[in-house]
């Protein structure tokens, strides 16, 4: 149970108990990663129902993409930027990893969550039905890959809180995740939600290598980049797969 506080806790603004700091117990937290992404996902379905009421899509789609970025006090989003930051600056390996250190936005981290926020919003907006299917996936397989990121790749500091997570999340926490993940997105888009899933799965894995490869391993700031990239992954993949192959997706959840 503390594990899931701590999960709930640092991938979100919801607090539900003050619980006693246990590195053992935070670092095994990634388990329970895709289980934060279904309770993200299925307020951001009830912020979808409700704006859905009262505007127009677009605006429904503005309030999604506001209501995530309050429920995680845009947490991934500052990791996204400083990631930016640092691999696209061209700078030698150690310097990447100090600019990534630095609370200050560059301009490339500037552009960047510009671009990736603008582009979320276009996807999401452009979801003409299965809505409820696509933010759920998206938001569990976003934390899923994170804990994938955690467990099967080595860490680049030799501190910080993703160290902590490094240390204590393994092949047990590895398939929990996996097993929550894939168990919602089977649930609630049928094949379609495996086809995403595997593609998921390499869309990550590569990532990560290319990451590692750059970096010399991954780092706190590398995991919300990878959250990040990866729920637009989800969505991009999912319109077409929509469109043109409607006939997978059969989960539990209805149509807008």
């Amino acid at each position: 149970m503390k594990s899931f506080v701590f999960a709930l806790q640092h991938l979100t603004r919801l607090h539900l108990a003050e619980v006693a700091f246990d590195q053992r117990q935070l670092g095994r937290s990634g388990m329970y990663f895709p289980l934060v992404g279904l309770i993200l996902g299925l307020m951001l379905v009830l912020t979808d129902r409700l704006a859905g009421l009262l505007f127009p899509p677009t605006a429904a789609a503005a309030a999604v993409v506001v209501g995530l970025v309050l429920l995680t006090g845009g947490i991934h989003l500052d990791g996204f930027m400083d990631t930016v930051d640092g691999v696209f600056s061209g700078r030698s390996r150690e310097r990447m990893l100090e600019i990534m250190k630095d609370s200050r936005v560059g301009a490339f981290g500037a552009l960047g969550v510009f671009c990736l926020l603008l582009f979320k919003f276009s996807l999401i907006a452009g979801l003409t039905g299965r809505t409820y299917q696509a933010l759920i996936m998206m938001t569990v397989l976003g934390r899923w890959a994170m804990t994938y990121a955690i467990a099967r790749f080595p860490y680049a500091r030799n501190e910080g809180m993703g160290k902590l997570h490094s240390l204590h999340t393994g092949n047990f926490e590895l398939a929990a995740a996996s097993l929550t993940a894939l168990v919602v997105v089977a649930a609630t888009g049928g094949l379609g939600g495996m086809v995403i899933f595997c593609a998921s799965l390499f869309f990550v894995h590569l990532i990560c290598v290319y990451l590692n490869r750059v970096l010399g391993g991954l780092t706190g700031d590398t995991y919300g980049f990878l959250n990040e990239i990866t729920e637009v992954f989800i969505l991009a993949l999912f319109i077409p797969l929509a469109r043109y192959a409607p006939y997978i997706f059969s989960g539990i959840i209805p149509d807008r």
